[in-house]
């Protein structure tokens, strides 16, 4: 991949946790910035379900943290970012239908792990940093113009 083009919208939205009646309110905001930039459906719908999954990782596991959209000319990037507990193995919590979703959250119908592989699924590029009692840290990026297979 080449340099980084110029930036065309930098937005930072916090979440907090287990907040359960905003959760969405991001992913719906991230969504309408794409949409009013002109930024191709396809990218819009990707980066809806990217940010939604990554929005409730954090409403859902972590002690709340942000989420960074950047919009550059040949690219859309998604930054979470929390201070949370972090995870032990990225790997496996990558794995479809892997989950440490807690009772209360099942109990209303989340934590069927695919958060992390519907992310990764969307994204053309995708990394994981994650240090236990520490946090994680997750950029998606979507390649604008690039068609989605």
């Amino acid at each position: 991949m080449g340099p980084r083009t110029r930036l065309v919208l930098r937005r930072i939205y916090p979440v907090a946790a287990r907040d359960l009646e905003r959760a969405g309110t991001v992913s719906t905001e991230v969504r309408r910035e794409l949409l009013a930039l002109g930024v191709s459906p396809d990218v819009v719908l990707r980066a809806s379900i990217i940010c939604f999954e990554g929005e409730m990782n954090l409403v859902l596991y972590s002690n709340g943290g942000r989420i960074v959209l950047l919009v550059r000319e040949d690219r859309v990037e998604l930054l979470f970012s929390d201070d949370g507990p972090g995870i032990a193995d990225v790997e496996l919590a990558s794995q479809p239908g892997y989950s440490t979703a807690p009772d209360w959250a099942r109990e209303l119908g989340f934590g069927a792990g695919l958060g992390i592989s519907n992310m990764e699924q969307n994204s053309d590029l995708f990394k994981i940093r994650s240090r236990v009692g520490k946090g994680t840290v997750v950029r998606a990026t979507i390649l604008r113009g690039i068609p989605f297979l």
